[in-house]
């Protein structure tokens, strides 16, 4: 791990490893493959609880009964608030266009529709935020077998996994923060 500030440590895996989303290869499937629902914020609870009405246009109607029978978001097994699932697998607030699995949440925000974009946690992967002691932050990267085309993408564009995910980076830890990170994956050692 590198220190980038004095509260957030980055593994050295999101300043060299290769990472480009690749929809065309893997339809989504993110949003449909794991244990539970994306993980959220008390901030996006808060959000989702006013403001998931508005995603219903685009929603399936399987999502839009999870969320009025589970809530507009849930606790998994360890306690952690997620988004619900439609029986056990796609997030709720998924939909498919041409096979591809996409957010609900994410269109109704670029149809200036909601103000909010979607979880952070989807927003920002591969990379997983941790809390750590102290009030340190881990940023990790999460290699996810699923994503093995985003990987070969990413190496083939010759974008890391940070530059393919400067956007979220910013608006989570701000642009000092991102400068850090490339900083140091510009000048290692």
């Amino acid at each position: 791990m590198i220190a980038v500030s004095d509260k957030i440590l980055v593994s050295e895996s999101i300043l060299t490893e290769y990472f480009t989303c690749d929809l065309q290869a893997c339809r989504g499937i993110c949003c449909v493959e794991g244990d539970s629902g994306a993980p959220l914020t008390q901030e996006e609870c808060t959000y989702l609880e006013t403001e998931w009405p508005r995603y219903i246009p685009t929603m399936q109607n399987a999502g839009v009964h999870a969320v009025e029978k589970q809530g507009p978001w849930t606790l998994d097994i360890e306690g952690d608030t997620v988004t619900p699932l439609i029986e056990g697998k796609e997030c709720a607030y998924a939909f498919f266009r041409d096979r591809n699995c996409l957010c609900a949440i994410e269109r109704a925000h670029n149809q200036g529709v909601s103000s909010f974009r979607k979880p952070i946690s989807c927003w920002i992967y591969p990379i997983r935020v941790q809390k750590l002691a102290d009030g340190l932050i881990g940023l990790n990267y999460h290699k996810w077998y699923l994503c093995s085309t985003a990987r070969e993408l990413g190496a083939q564009k010759k974008i890391r996994v940070f530059e393919y995910l400067k956007e979220p980076l910013i608006h989570c830890f701000g642009r000092d923060v991102y400068q850090a990170i490339r900083q140091a994956a510009d000048n290692p050692g």
